[in-house]
């Protein structure tokens, strides 16, 4: 990306995050830049660092697809021949297979047990296979012949080794016990962990056992003389793999160490062929056993809290370098530039970890758990699977094409396409661009053809559409010296269509309210009898509870207060596009035909005026919105709404057909536009009393009234209509 370009994409994302500065129907922004923008899509042969750079993976090579789910264990001999095993969980027998460099892979030895779970190749070449449930180590011919070579008396074997000297180390559960087993097949215990599960194990250099554990997550180095020293001791419960590479040690360790771990593996058989459940998972009497990628239709749980990665340096200081919140970490190892890899589940996305600040999703694999590494000749790095049971190889070259299908872009309204702006290294590579669209959120259902972009320093105009839906696709191909090309960001411009606000309702405040009246203002105002001084009214568009005071939000929550004379119109407004919008309000009496400004260019969705310069009448209001602020003159839109009819009425009632006679007052209230809503008298001055009329009911506007006086007394009468109008009047009684 050019000088130019930077500062234009700068330009767009300023004025995108500051909308008051800028038109809100302006050219759009979609960045893609970080891991998770391009992570959303579909990548093949694509690795993703966390920074955001899309690279060409590892070339992932399929060398077996076994009959079994599940594979664990991986072993070579010198001639370079792989063995891998591991099980099901039903049946009686497990297997090993074979896989001879030049020959096609076959079924080497069938082997008593639900799963083999370690194997071990000797100086010799003579392959170790270790059966789960009854924890038995098999010694096999070349001719594939399995031979009883030691009983450990446990229930799990989960890692073994040699020594320079040919001694075979056994690390089992579920007494976290490692044995020592001589050539001749007779074993002793090396070393007690004190945990339930010697859960991983390798040499250093030295000589020296790294051993990790469950359920404390402990790192311990265990000498020769079988003296043992706890390394680190992790945050997480297992000790999923442990390795060392020039010197320092390493490991991944899964699951939280309080309530979170939980059985996700193949249901260990008890003697007898039956399945122990307890509270948490399925498991051995006596002991939980570590986490397994879950079975084949089996019970599906799952590790809680992910997995972190620690390194141990020489002189003993020990740091997580990285750490996944949901990914559980099975398997460890190190590229040809002793980068560490880590196979993990159930994504089956293997990390490569860069540094302590960067990391990349290296490999996405078809199958759900990356269950085992073994570091091979040349650079190649072989993988087990589980969920299929699949052996792969990965490197040490890099794959020659690779592809990212992206997460479709939503721009929410119907839009038009600019273009697109890379920022790309090619290493004498390639990488096209090609763009669909469609107006369904699936892009397979009915979109446009792909079609490809022309990408140069000023970017490359879209050819595809114009629709709500946008996805672009991505091809990395490598140089012929075989070096990736990489990308770390694009930039799709694209301008949604404006769309007409819309005004969707228009109420009217009870009369006599208006919003903010000062104290000065509403002590001016005369209040009449059991009129509130403020009143609060629902949402626009909801209705008053009748028996609760109602409630107001223009915007956020308003109050109106009392304020005589005064008619309060509000509205609800929407724009689609996000535009600010601009409101005009006029009024006409119901019979004329010619509107009146009252307001024009207000932002408030409410406005109050004094009706009292307007006769007595019948009125309607409209109110026009307008998305001008938010876009180009010839480009604004707007969208109008009349109001029901409301009335304005100033005029106080009459009291007329006025007799006294006999100490009783007789006379009639009339309004000619409201009804009279209600009566009072006062006598001599005293307080206001409620006076009913003659058929109890306050129901038209018209009512007729009675009261009774004592001679010699001042009446006062004072009437009220809807709008608050008073008219008073004094009777004297003779």
């Amino acid at each position: 990306m050019n000088s130019n370009s930077v500062l234009r994409r700068a330009a767009s994302l300023l004025l995108l995050a500051a909308p008051s500065l800028c038109f809100a129907v302006d050219t759009h922004i979609w960045e893609q830049s970080d891991q998770a923008d391009f992570s959303r899509g579909t990548a093949q042969k694509l690795s993703i660092r966390s920074d955001g750079r899309v690279t060409l993976s590892p070339s992932f090579k399929e060398l077996d697809s076994t009959t079994v789910p599940y594979l664990w264990a991986l072993a070579e001999d010198s001639k370079g021949t792989l063995y891998y095993g591991g099980g099901a969980p039903t049946g009686n027998s497990t297997k090993v297979f074979a896989l001879t460099p030049g020959m096609k892979p076959h079924e080497f030895a069938d082997l008593i047990g639900l799963e083999v779970h370690a194997l071990a190749v000797d100086s010799h070449d003579h392959v170790y296979a270790a059966v789960l449930p009854d924890a038995k180590i098999y010694k096999i011919d070349d001719k594939g012949k399995p031979t009883l070579f030691f009983d450990a008396k446990c229930k799990y074997i989960w890692a073994m080794a040699f020594d320079k000297a040919g001694a075979l180390y056994v690390a089992t559960g579920d007494a976290g016990i490692i044995y020592k087993v001589t050539p001749d097949g007779k074993g002793t215990k090396f070393f007690e962990t004190g945990e339930t599960h010697a859960r991983s194990m390798t040499f250093d250099e030295a000589g020296d056992l790294i051993v990790g554990t469950d359920p404390s997550g402990l790192i311990i180095r265990v000498t020769p003389k079988g003296e043992g020293f706890v390394l680190y001791q992790a945050n997480k419960r297992e000790v999923t793999a442990v390795a060392v590479e020039k010197g320092v040690i390493y490991a991944v360790a899964a699951g939280n160490k309080t309530g979170g771990l939980t059985v996700t593996g193949p249901p260990p058989v008890l003697p007898g062929g039956q399945l122990q459940v307890s509270g948490t998972g399925l498991a051995h009497a006596g002991a939980a056993p570590p986490s397994l990628p879950p079975a084949v239709g089996s019970l599906s749980a799952s590790v809680a809290g992910g997995s972190e990665l620690y390194r141990i340096q020489a002189d003993g200081f020990a740091e997580k370098i990285w750490s996944s919140p949901t990914d559980i970490a099975y398997a460890l190892s190190f590229d040809a530039a002793s980068r560490p890899l880590v196979g993990t589940g159930n994504k089956g996305i293997i990390y490569r970890v860069d540094s302590e600040q960067l990391s990349t999703e290296l490999l996405n694999t078809p199958p759900t758990q990356v269950t085992n590494f073994l570091r091979g000749k040349d650079g190649v790095v072989y993988a087990v699977t589980g969920n299929v049971g699949n052996v792969y190889a990965i490197g040490p070259g890099l794959e020659t094409k690779g592809t990212l299908e992206s997460d479709a872009l939503d721009a929410s309204e119907f839009a038009q396409w600019g273009k697109v702006h890379m920022t790309t290294t090619l290493h004498g590579g390639n990488i096209t661009l090609e763009t669909r669209s469609g107006n369904l959120n699936h892009p397979e259902n009915l979109w446009s053809a792909w079609t490809k972009v022309n990408v140069t320093e000023l970017g490359g105009q879209i050819q595809s559409p114009s629709a709500r839906f946008l996805q672009y696709r991505l091809t990395l191909s490598a140089s012929p010296t075989g070096e990736s090309p990489d990308l770390s960001l694009i930039d799709i411009a694209y301008l949604p269509k404006n769309i007409a606000p819309r005004v969707s309702i228009i109420e009217m405040a009870p009369a006599n309210y208006k919003q903010s009246a000062s104290n000065a203002a509403l002590e001016r105002n005369v209040l009449p009898s059991g009129s509130p001084a403020t009143l609060t009214l629902p949402a626009v568009g909801q209705k008053r509870n009748g028996l609760n005071p109602p409630s107001l939000e223009v915007g956020a929550t308003s109050t109106l207060q009392y304020s005589k004379g005064f008619i309060t119109a509000r509205w609800s407004a929407s724009d689609a596009n996000g535009d600010p919008l601009i409101f005009k309000v006029e009024i006409k009496g119901k019979a004329e035909t010619q509107w009146r400004l009252l307001k024009d260019k207000l932002q408030d969705r409410f406005f109050a005026f004094d009706s009292a310069a307007f006769p007595d009448g019948s009125y309607q209001i409209r109110v026009t919105a307008s998305d001008a602020p938010g876009n180009t003159i010839s480009a604004a839109l707007t969208d109008s709404l009349v109001g029901d009819a409301f009335t304005i009425d100033n005029t106080p009632p009459e009291i007329i057909n006025a007799k006294v006679a006999s100490g009783e007052i007789h006379f009639t209230a009339k309004d000619s536009l409201s009804w009279i809503d209600k009566a009072e008298y006062a006598v001599d001055g005293g307080e206001w009393n409620i006076l009913e009329p003659v058929n109890k009911v306050t129901d038209s506007q018209s009512l007729d009234f009675e009261l009774k006086g004592q001679p010699g007394q001042m009446i006062s009468v004072r009437v009220y209509d809807e709008y608050d109008n008073v008219v008073v009047k004094q009777f004297p009684i003779s």
